[in-house]
């Protein structure tokens, strides 16, 4: 007789079956999706203005995706529907792969690592991750878009039941290459050189703007609309995009080309979902940093003895007293500390950039005046980058010749790097649009522009301090100081201006009356103006430092 006999006392308990990997991946997947859910809403209830700015953000978000969405349904009918919808399709997919690596420190669920002490296994932790990630304003967005572009391309019902895993795919995607990207460079992102690279997200996205600008600009007529018909051509063969077109293939009965495009989907996903395995297993399991052994002791570090950059630079008795150990500190500040490389960097290139859209569309020279605004900006709040270190430079301050040494410190460094840039930008900027007789005028402009903000900025830094952020890389203030963030980004501006009236009096005078060969004096007056005017400001906010010290250090040591 053969079968299972009854259990006796040597007879051990039959094992239960082994779970399955999607019912081992079920309970984590809802786990996860809970602690998402109370990630969102602790993060929302952290302060009534963090709940009101969340709130306006998602609202503005959720409406552009609307008028984007039914912008696209409008384009129903149109001969360039199908491009718009593969286009939308293709930035969507771009915009999720490079969020990453510029908002990485913003989103702590992007980092996996954070997990690896758990007794978590990479699949069910993809399924877990993945599920997670299809919760919030930034899915929601993507479906949204999605769903208008598939829907601009649909007609009949075969393309209307392809249109529901197109969008799934679509959405699936995206996510999934997020996440790929985001536990492939955890290790740089979460190291000081990525910290530095996610800083420069501002510089990368004002760039982008700006190149996305001139496209747009170079599309109005209906040539450059042809030529974006061509590359979508080739553009609707990738996936994500090749899953939205597979909608309009439907639409026109091409049904095996249909097939293929979402085949390629699917086979995207795949591989994306592979990739990301393999960078799970490795990050969760091979030693980083943090395990080895460190390095022997023994290196020394090259050029220990040269001299510093400063003193490289400048003559020897320039560099006598406070003033030059100040620029020497604000110098090293600038090369080392994140934010403030992250500011130097963007004002600099965004400086640059702006009178170079300028020249391409043939604009004013005048917009070279962006240049000495960006860099004069800087001088605005100087003691918050310090944060609790500013300690050290108080104790050092006793008399008014020593505050007025630390702000001429702060301001000649600025000075140094942004009167020589103000000046190349400038010039090259009128020799390019062929208004070299206008140089003279505009520089004098910039240079007392540059002045005025870099007066109003010594004071305000004085008069009107704040803490800046140090757990969040892209905080330009601690909590509660946003409105005197923009109080000094606006109100210096005008301010700033409203000083530079006396020099563009003397330029529209000259322009009014015509005496257009005495244009060139704008640029004396204009330099001796700034001159003054910082020097003017300089002895008039020294005082105030050495007055308000303790508030000032109050003010931006706060956590």
């Amino acid at each position: 007789m053969t079968g299972a006999g009854p259990l006796t006392a040597e007879s051990p308990p039959p094992s239960p079956p082994a779970p399955s990997v999607a019912d081992r991946a079920a309970p984590v997947t809802a786990t996860f999706v809970r602690l998402k859910l109370a990630v969102l809403r602790n993060g929302v209830r952290q302060s009534r203005g963090r709940t009101v700015s969340w709130c306006i953000g998602v609202g503005l978000a959720m409406l552009y995706a609307l008028g984007n969405g039914a912008g696209m349904i409008a384009l129903r009918g149109n001969e360039y529907a199908p491009a718009a919808a593969v286009t939308m399709a293709a930035v969507l997919a771009i915009g999720w792969a490079v969020m990453p690596l510029f908002f990485f420190g913003g989103d702590d669920t992007l980092d996996p690592t954070r997990l690896a002490m758990l007794p978590l296994r990479p699949r069910p932790l993809i399924t877990a991750l993945l599920t997670s990630s299809l919760i919030g304003a930034g899915p929601l967005f993507t479906l949204l878009v999605g769903t208008g572009s598939v829907v601009a391309v649909a007609h009949g019902a075969a393309a209307a039941v392809v249109a529901v895993p197109a969008v799934a795919l679509l959405l699936a995607i995206c996510a999934a290459v997020s996440r790929g990207v985001a536990a492939a460079n955890t290790r740089l992102l979460t190291s000081r050189k990525g910290r530095d690279l996610a800083l420069l997200s501002g510089l990368i996205v004002a760039v982008g703007a700006q190149l996305v600008n001139l496209g747009l600009s170079s599309l109005s007529s209906n040539h450059g609309l042809h030529r974006v018909t061509s590359v979508t051509s080739v553009l609707r063969w990738v996936p994500p995009a090749s899953a939205v077109d597979a909608v309009r293939s439907v639409s026109d009965g091409a049904y095996g080309q249909a097939a293929a495009q979402l085949a390629l989907a699917v086979a995207l996903l795949a591989v994306v979902l592979r990739w990301w395995y393999r960078t799970l297993y490795r990050l969760m399991m091979s030693p980083d940093s943090s395990t080895l052994q460190p390095a022997p002791d023994s290196t020394v570090r090259r050029g220990g003895g040269r001299a510093p950059l400063l003193s490289r630079l400048l003559p020897e008795r320039t560099l006598a007293g406070r003033t030059a150990t100040v620029m020497e500190r604000q110098f090293r500040y600038a090369a080392r500390d994140p934010k403030l490389r992250a500011s130097w960097a963007t004002g600099l290139a965004v400086g640059l950039l702006l009178p170079l859209v300028a020249v391409v569309q043939h604009g004013s020279v005048y917009q070279c005046l962006w240049t000495a605004g960006l860099l004069g900006m800087q001088m605005y709040n100087q003691f918050g980058m310090d944060n609790s270190a500013f300690w050290t430079v108080v104790a050092t301050i006793t008399t008014r010749k020593d505050a007025e040494s630390e702000l001429r410190g702060r301001a000649l460094m600025l000075a140094v790097v942004a009167l020589p840039y103000v000046t190349v930008v400038t010039c090259a900027t009128a020799l390019l649009l062929g208004r070299a007789g206008a140089l003279p005028e505009v520089l004098g402009m910039a240079f007392a522009f540059l002045g005025a903000l870099i007066s109003t900025g010594g004071y305000a830094s004085v008069r009107f301090p704040y803490a800046v952020a140090q757990d969040n890389a892209f905080g330009n203030a601690a909590p509660g100081n946003g409105s005197m963030v923009a109080f000094n980004a606006l109100g210096g501006s005008v301010i700033a201006s409203a000083f530079c009236l006396p020099v563009l009096g003397l330029d529209l005078a000259l322009h009014l009356t015509g005496h257009h060969a005495l244009l060139w004096t704008v640029l004396p007056v204009g330099a001796v103006y700034a001159a003054a005017l910082s020097v003017a400001s300089l002895r008039f906010t020294a005082p105030r430092l050495l007055d308000r010290l303790p508030e000032i250090l109050a003010a931006v040591a706060r956590p």
